[in-house]
């Protein structure tokens, strides 16, 4: 799974956090009001950004599998194909994938956790 560049985790926030589809021009506008407020998430604090360069995102984001376009109506709606805590799972599960040793990386992740996390997966686990 490709990683997410600043802009485009900018938007699967929005994405995220909305209820329902939307499109680039309404994205834009939560961009540019995120940006606004000054909290920094979108990392694009003070620029304007046209409804192209959103447009362009969500076309990278379609190409990754993170989005789906619904052609249907005009302008386009955009929505997450999987939700935040499902893309995630498929971070870990992929790293963990990737490491020579699985056992190792579970045993150090684990001994990372808070006490609230481990007794969360201890009842996950049964």
């Amino acid at each position: 799974m490709a990683s997410l560049g600043e802009l485009e985790r900018a938007v699967m926030d929005l994405l995220w956090a909305g209820q329902e589809a939307a499109t680039a021009n309404t994205l834009r506008d939560l961009l540019a009001t995120d940006s606004e407020a000054g909290d920094g998430s979108a990392g694009h604090q003070g620029k304007d950004l046209a409804v192209t360069t959103v447009l362009t995102v969500l076309s990278r984001l379609e190409k990754k599998g993170l989005v789906e376009r619904e052609r249907g109506t005009r302008p386009h709606r955009y929505q997450a194909v999987s939700s935040r805590a499902d893309h995630t799972a498929e971070l870990m599960h992929e790293v963990l994938g990737s490491a020579p040793d699985r056992e190792a990386v579970l045993a150090r992740f684990i001994g990372s956790v808070s006490e609230s996390e481990a007794a969360a997966l201890r009842k996950m686990l049964g």
